[in-house]
């Protein structure tokens, strides 16, 4: 999975602004662009999300257990959010 371990502090900026930008565009692996293409599926349309996607987890080479952790960390952020949003709660400002 994507990981900025090794990375000096101006390289992980980099990593993630290309990220925020399109993680499409980002110097990514296939593995780590399949994962994150099922996070955004799962989060904007989770009603699509279906066994195919999973296959393509799969076919990536993630396990189960990866791909329980991809789903399981994909929904709680996005609980998390509505109910920030439901709190009326607004995000920190980043630096």
């Amino acid at each position: 999975m994507l990981s900025v371990h090794g990375m000096g502090e101006r390289e992980q900026y980099d990593l993630v602004s290309a990220l925020v930008a399109d993680y499409l565009q980002a110097d990514l692996s296939s593995e780590d662009r399949v994962m994150l293409g099922y996070a955004v599926k799962l989060t904007e349309a989770p009603a699509t999300v279906g066994q195919a996607d999973v296959e393509q987890l799969r076919a990536a080479g993630f396990d189960d257990r990866g791909i329980h952790d991809i789903c399981a960390i994909t929904a709680y952020f996005a609980f998390v959010n509505r109910i920030a949003d439901g709190l009326g709660v607004e995000m920190e400002s980043v630096r």
